[in-house]
């Protein structure tokens, strides 16, 4: 696959956004961002797309440099998340990986991870990144049970991984770019096709999960799948809220299931 790699941007006063995407055929283009936030101990949030390496380094690199990159949050272990952690960890010397414990076991059946480099920490944890206030909670929707998000209390911005992904026709920067119908119907279906446990469950918990991002009451709002939502997130918890009650979503398949059944039957009683 080739990479889409695209030029940083800014989402905000010293957040770069490290943006790629996924093509998800008819669907639409599913963004994939990671993000850096600089300042006195700059720090990396999440490690891009493996299909994307060299490009990424070099696009992190004219951002900061590898000497001076104090932190790595990686905010869960799938490859969209992680896929450039070993290059950016071998280029700067100086980076302590912020993870859960579980990431770090998983990232393992590919590689180990050096242990002196890392940090485990989880949900509903407050821990200072020279002198910047972070809280690690657990994002409403996720598909990884390591998933960590991120609130930062200098900015109010909530790196929230997957949670408030959403696919789009094209790529925007900013969520107020989009078509505000196509940005939460992707919203929508995103969410029901990344965590399909959703349709099991609970309003009610439902609700006190989202009830978490509702206390934070985020401005700014960075998913790994989505533009930058600023001052949005009244409609990013209403749209997420309606999810349960919805039908699962599927994807199409190359099989249609009820002819073959149908000629099974017919042969079997031929």
């Amino acid at each position: 696959m080739r990479s889409n790699l695209r030029k940083p941007y800014l989402a905000a006063p010293d957040i770069h956004t490290l943006p790629s995407h996924l093509p998800l055929g008819d669907l639409g283009l599913l963004p994939v961002n990671a993000y850096l936030i600089t300042g006195r101990e700059p720090v990396l949030v999440d490690t891009g797309l493996a299909f994307d390496k060299g490009g990424f380094e070099e696009s992190l690199w004219s951002l900061v440099d590898p000497h001076d990159l104090k932190w790595v949050v990686i905010t869960h272990d799938d490859r969209d998340h992680c896929g450039n952690l070993k290059e950016v960890l071998m280029a700067a010397p100086n980076a302590t990986v912020i993870t859960n414990g579980l990431a770090v076991s998983r990232l393992a059946e590919e590689w180990d991870v050096p242990r002196h480099r890392v940090r485990t920490v989880n949900p509903d944890r407050t821990i200072e990144l020279g002198g910047r206030g972070i809280t690690l909670v657990r994002p409403p929707s996720y598909d990884s049970p390591s998933t960590i998000a991120m609130y930062d209390h200098s900015t109010g911005a909530l790196f929230s991984a997957d949670s408030f992904g959403t696919v789009l026709p094209e790529m925007v920067e900013d969520a107020g770019d989009a078509d505000r119908a196509d940005f939460l119907d992707g919203m929508a279906l995103f969410t029901r096709a990344n965590a399909p446990w959703t349709a099991l469950v609970d309003q009610a918990k439902w609700e006190r999960s989202l009830d978490g991002i509702r206390a934070l009451n985020p401005g700014l709002v960075l998913s790994s799948h989505s533009p930058a939502a600023h001052a949005l997130t009244g409609e990013l918890i209403e749209t997420v809220s309606a999810v349960p009650s919805m039908d699962p979503w599927l994807p199409d398949e190359d099989i249609e299931v009820e002819s073959v059944l149908a000629r099974y039957e017919a042969e079997t009683r031929s």
